[in-house]
């Protein structure tokens, strides 16, 4: 129960990235209470409740690539969408302290060990192996990205790498406790591609205003991953899952495709019904001069970084 504790909170986490600098406190705080309640708590039971209905079915999301990345980042597109771009435009935001990025994404990436073989539920095989194509797997995407900068912008940059590392660690964590370290070697490598289009071609091309890129990274790699799940799952790795459509069994990957499928809808069908009761009742974003002094001062009185004229 406390282990799960920690997935119900950091999901609705995820989304604060894409509305950084416009949600009012207040409202933030409302939305995460209900958000997890009517969206996350019962998204969590279909997959992995007994009698959840998708368990059934036979899907398989070993530590959340259903439950956390695509029910966070499908909402996150949809708070995007609806919120509105920030004021100015949606100018990328660059980390005002690139070792700070690192260091974080550093702790992320070895909080993503006890994330993923902590799902295994006990020090056994199946926690090694996810352990080790946890980390496999977030490497290949970083190398991936940084060629892809190197490719279309000349130069490999670490911000761009360490964005690939936690697309590869995203895709992963459905497929973690099911699939061999070369197959977490290709789910990493295409990751980077997927999510760098996300990022670099399609968020320009329909102007959404994902500051952090959460759906085009975290929900782009989490959908990647459930069907790399059905793609590369083997009971060779795991005696107690499925095989996978390169190991004979194609159906596993119908499966995947339906639960990813009926969690994109009924998150940002749910998110957007919660949203709107919000917005109604006690108004969404914050007003246009309070975000233009900033939310650090407007929100909490901190000015940090306001300068006030």
């Amino acid at each position: 129960m406390a282990f799960q504790m920690m997935f119900a909170i950091i999901t609705p986490a995820l989304i604060i990235g894409v509305f950084a600098e416009r949600m009012k406190f207040s409202a933030f705080l409302v939305f995460t209470i209900l958000w997890a309640t009517f969206v996350y708590d019962p998204v969590c039971h279909w997959v992995w409740g007994a009698g959840g209905w998708l368990k059934e079915l036979g899907a398989i999301d070993f530590a959340g690539g259903i439950v956390v990345h695509i029910n966070a980042g499908i909402a996150a597109l949809m708070t995007a969408i609806f919120i509105g771009k920030r004021n100015g435009g949606s100018k990328a935001i660059l980390p005002h302290n690139l070792p700070f990025t690192i260091l974080g994404t550093g702790l992320l990436w070895f909080g993503w060990f006890g994330f993923n073989a902590g799902s295994s539920l006990g020090a056994n095989a199946v926690a090694v192996n996810a352990f080790v194509v946890t980390n496999t797997a977030g490497a290949a995407a970083g190398l991936s990205w940084a060629l892809l900068d190197w490719i279309f912008n000349r130069k490999p940059t670490v911000l761009g790498t360490v964005t690939g590392a936690v697309g590869g660690l995203a895709a992963i964590t459905p497929a973690a406790g099911y699939v061999s370290a070369f197959s977490a070697i290709i789910i990493g490598v295409l990751v980077s591609v997927f999510c760098y289009v996300a990022v670099s071609v399609i968020k320009p091309r329909f102007g959404y205003d994902d500051a952090l890129d959460v759906f085009g990274v975290h929900c782009v790699g989490g959908i990647w991953g459930t069907l790399a799940a059905g793609l590369f799952a083997s009971k060779a790795i795991n005696p107690a899952g499925p095989d996978g459509l390169f190991f004979g069994n194609p159906k596993q990957l119908l499966i995947q495709a339906i639960a990813a499928g009926v969690t994109i809808v009924y998150s940002f069908a749910a998110s957007f019904i919660i949203y709107k009761v919000i917005d109604i009742v006690m108004k969404v974003r914050v007003k246009e001069k309070d975000e233009i002094v900033g939310l650090d001062l407007t929100q909490h009185h901190e000015n940090a970084y306001t300068i006030l004229e």
